[in-house]
């Protein structure tokens, strides 16, 4: 699948990053949400492509908005081992 071999591809390029992180950058990351408008949008647009009424233009966006959420997905991970490491140490 595309999809898992982006995110391991992903995941591979962020490793470097955990090493470097620092606590407070690492708790930064770890408390990032979405804000209210962007979860409203997202949802917004999932429900219309359940539907099959979602337009190309809306298509693209949706696919931009679970990228950037992988995205903060996987950095948020990097982020919750940098600090259970830190308990642990």
């Amino acid at each position: 699948m595309r999809a898992d071999r982006d995110i391991s591809g992903l995941q591979r390029l962020l490793r470097p990053l955990s090493k470097e992180m620092g606590v407070e950058l690492a708790q930064a990351i770890a408390n990032l949400t979405l804000d209210e408008d962007a979860q409203a949008r997202y949802e917004f647009l999932a429900d219309r492509r359940n539907l099959g009424t979602i337009s190309p233009l809306e298509m693209e966006e949706l696919e931009s908005l679970v990228r950037a959420n992988t995205l903060l997905s996987l950095l948020k991970l990097n982020a919750h081992s940098v600090l259970e490491e830190t308990k642990l140490a």
